[in-house]
């Protein structure tokens, strides 16, 4: 398998961005990323999809949109839509329509920033996702950069200490975002996790001090989602469009947190008796399953089953799980970073049935 780094959930001046398709582009080959996915708010742009070189690299850029209903008061249930290939913005309105008009076409559907705080001190509303009844969406954003933001920095001390020092603020995914989507996949759910930056590099200004919240360029060094591909993007636009948005669908991913150390490299699979699974993928529990995973460094890494940890190894880089019992298996890994422990990868799920 290949692994194709992208990033996602990005904002450009067609909303409330500051660049353009094209500079974004730019910014990602820069970052070294493969690709990344645009979605300015009830707005699909056409004709901005293509690849953008930068210092010998080339990184294609991917136009999607995030949709919600901008007459809710307050502002719930935001969706990011990939692939969908149409203005979707007319359904917002009704979370389960824009589902299933999101889909219908062969397009995935993520409910972005599922809980996403209240900034008062610079009049941010709470974004949370409320219409949890919905059905057939692709999966949640797990770890959003901008939400965890939110979350921290609720005064504009916290905010600004931040805005110099923004290496200092992921600790990772929010305890209750994760809580969620374990609840879900323990219904029988497939949830599709991804990471979104929700990069909009926006301008600070108080008094004499000015500075960019998270420039594009920085959001694209930290939470990135890394899919596991059959084949490395080809250069041709519509299938590399159709390799990201497959595995994306399977599940065939991990959220990576890159700005610590690179997470290229992390592996998770499973061997049965008679097949063997990737993440996102199913295998039967008869006969025993081996887990397998490979860190690209010696930390600590967490095997769950059924949200519950199960096992747990501390600076390791190769570690084996043997097990009979169905579940919902996945993995974290944490790591040490400027003094705290940091969530590092948070892997897709493999389905023992």
């Amino acid at each position: 398998m290949q692994e194709i780094v992208i990033n996602l959930h990005i904002h450009t001046r067609f909303s409330d961005g500051h660049a353009t398709h094209a500079e974004l582009g730019r910014y990602a080959a820069r970052s070294g990323l493969d690709a990344i996915i645009v979605t300015d708010h009830n707005l699909w742009v056409q004709g901005a999809e293509g690849y953008h070189t930068e210092n010998g690299r080339q990184a294609l850029v991917l136009v999607g949109e995030e949709v919600h209903d901008p007459t809710r008061q307050p502002q719930k249930n935001h969706m990011l839509i990939f692939g969908a290939e149409r203005e979707l913005s007319p359904f917002g309105a009704d979370p389960q329509r824009l589902i299933q008009q999101g889909t219908a076409g062969g397009g995935l559907c993520f409910i972005a920033h599922p809980y996403d705080d209240a900034m008062p001190a610079f009049h941010e509303p709470d974004l949370s996702w409320v219409s949890w009844e919905v059905e057939g969406y692709t999966g949640i954003e797990l770890w959003n950069g901008m939400s965890e933001m939110k979350s921290v920095a609720g005064n504009f001390l916290a905010a600004a200490f931040y805005a110099f020092f923004p290496h200092l603020m992921a600790r990772g995914p929010l305890t209750r975002t994760l809580n969620k989507w374990d609840e879900l996949l323990n219904s029988g759910k497939r949830v599709v996790a991804v990471g979104g930056s929700d990069s909009h590099a926006l301008p600070m200004k108080a008094g004499p001090l000015r500075r960019t919240i998270f420039p594009y360029p920085f959001h694209f060094r930290c939470v990135n989602t890394h899919l596991l591909t059959p084949t490395p993007l080809s250069g041709n636009l519509e299938a590399d469009k159709r390799l990201i948005y497959a595995a994306l669908k399977a599940g065939h991913a991990f959220v990576g947190y890159d700005l610590p150390a690179s997470t290229r490299g992390f592996h998770f699979s499973a061997q049965g008796k008679d097949s063997q699974a990737e993440m996102g993928d199913e295998i039967p529990a008869k006969g025993g399953v081996t887990f397998q995973i490979r860190l690209p460094l010696k930390t600590e890494c967490v095997l769950l089953k059924d949200g519950k940890p199960v096992k747990k190894w501390n600076t390791r880089d190769l570690c084996t799980y043997i097990t009979t019992e169905p579940g919902v298996y996945r993995v974290e890994s944490y790591i040490n970073y400027w003094g705290a422990r940091r969530g590092w990868i948070f892997s897709n799920p493999i389905y023992v049935r």
